[in-house]
């Protein structure tokens, strides 16, 4: 089960909701910073879960606004995959790191070049998650999802350290 369906199964634990609600349930939660939830699935994912036994349509509402509840069977299936996801390691997909494969592929310049570029955009993504991480308190979102932005801070950390001592590899001649 993907994490956006846990994500939509989860939010719907605590009583009904139509999409709308939930999306914004997911955008407090802050889940744009460090999930791939594309915002437009969500009314896709609901309707397919409902067709699935998951969750139950309470209510048809004018234009599409249909009331969703989880299910027995998606209760269920949520506490399976939760769990799951708590005792299984999976791999970080990340096209950076297709990119670090071929960094051989550029020239000096163009590696140094686009790693000050990565160092930028990282350290403007860091800001941005930090700010985040205020403005959801500011809504009284719950305290345990700062969590999952800090993870997400820390990863980009990581990625900013490791850019910068690869630049100074390259600056050496030691990369590629």
């Amino acid at each position: 089960m993907s994490s956006t369906r846990v994500l939509l199964l989860g939010v719907l634990l605590d009583g009904p909701l139509h999409g709308y609600e939930v999306r914004r349930r997911l955008e407090l939660m802050g889940t744009q910073h460090w999930a791939n939830v594309a915002y437009g699935s969500i009314y896709h994912g609901l309707g397919k879960m409902a067709d699935e036994g998951l969750l139950e349509r309470m209510e048809e509402g004018k234009g599409g606004k249909t009331l969703y509840a989880i299910t027995d069977v998606g209760r269920a299936e949520f506490g399976r995959h939760l769990l799951s996801h708590w005792w299984e390691i999976k791999p970080i997909v990340d096209p950076f790191q297709v990119a670090i494969t071929f960094m051989d592929r550029l020239s000096s310049a163009e590696l140094a070049s686009a790693m000050e570029a990565r160092a930028a955009q990282l350290q403007f993504a860091i800001g941005m998650t930090e700010r985040a991480i205020s403005g959801k308190q500011a809504y009284g979102a719950p305290r345990h999802i700062d969590e999952c932005l800090r993870l997400n801070i820390l990863q980009l950390q990581a990625q900013l350290t490791w850019v910068g001592e690869a630049a100074e590899k390259v600056k050496n001649g030691d990369l590629p």
